[in-house]
């Protein structure tokens, strides 16, 4: 966007150029540029956007000129909102690479056929990077996101996968023999708080921590646990015996249970 002509000029001077063919027809060019450079549009919440709509409930806008299509939505459901907001002000658009406009019938047949086929689209690749997902994790691949205290990415960029972290990996193994000894998140708690002060980890946090199975070189998707390709840090007879204290914690009756009222 930092360049001296980027892709939206190209697509200002593409519109200008329509415009002016228009004369005939009592076409105005404002001198206004809406322009959401580097913004999405999968969001209705773009400056320039609001800017437009604004002036099209002023009176000040009879058409909006688009490149394409999806440069002024791509979602179905706010075109939808759009045109009925659009329509209210007696204001049409017309895409000058696609060839049609919405003061037609058949421009607004066309634009909602084409608006259903690009959600579609957005939809089957939304469904194939779920697929890829949950095949990668069926192959013990790391796929992202936070990564786990005690672990870091992969050193080498081709192994989609992580390792120990030298330092912090013995931190867990501390954690997880910490539990062994307190049996209690509340007194973990305060235990972690006072080793590592500056993580300030809530009880939630370490209960995450002490059921997550990535500690076992496992990785998981969904409900789903795969074999993971990144090394354990925790022993699964260890990870196996806090397992079964949480479960007890839970399950075990309280002081008041069996009293008669």
């Amino acid at each position: 966007m930092e360049q001296e002509f980027n892709s939206l000029d190209a697509q200002h001077e593409a519109c200008s150029a329509y415009i002016a063919s228009q004369r005939h027809e009592g076409w105005k060019h404002l001198k206004a540029r809406y322009d959401d450079g580097g913004v999405s549009g999968g969001t209705m919440n773009r400056p320039a956007l609001i800017c437009l709509l604004e002036d099209v409930d002023s009176g000040l806008v009879d058409m909006i000129v688009v490149y394409k299509i999806d440069r002024l939505t791509r979602s179905l459901a706010d075109f939808a909102k759009l045109i009925d907001r659009l329509e209210a002000k007696g204001c049409s658009f017309v895409s000058v690479t696609q060839s049609f406009s919405t003061s037609t019938s058949m421009g607004r047949l066309t634009l909602n056929v084409l608006l259903s086929f690009a959600q579609f689209e957005r939809e089957v690749t939304a469904e194939r990077i779920r697929d890829k997902i949950a095949a990668s994790k069926k192959k013990g691949m790391w796929m992202g996101g936070m990564v786990p205290w005690g672990y870091q990415v992969h050193s080498d960029p081709k192994v989609q996968s992580l390792e120990p972290h030298p330092q912090n990996a013995p931190d867990i193994q501390r954690v997880f023999d910490l539990y062994e000894r307190v049996g209690c998140l509340s007194k973990l708690k305060r235990e972690v708080d006072q080793l590592w002060p500056m993580r300030s980890y809530s009880r939630g946090r370490l209960h995450n921590i002490l059921r997550n199975p990535i500690y076992i070189g496992k990785v998981r998707h969904k409900s789903d646990v795969y074999e993971g390709l990144h090394e354990a840090i925790i022993a699964q007879e260890q990870f196996d015996r806090v397992q079964q204290q949480i479960c007890l914690l839970y399950t075990s009756p309280s002081p008041r249970d069996g009293l008669l009222s």
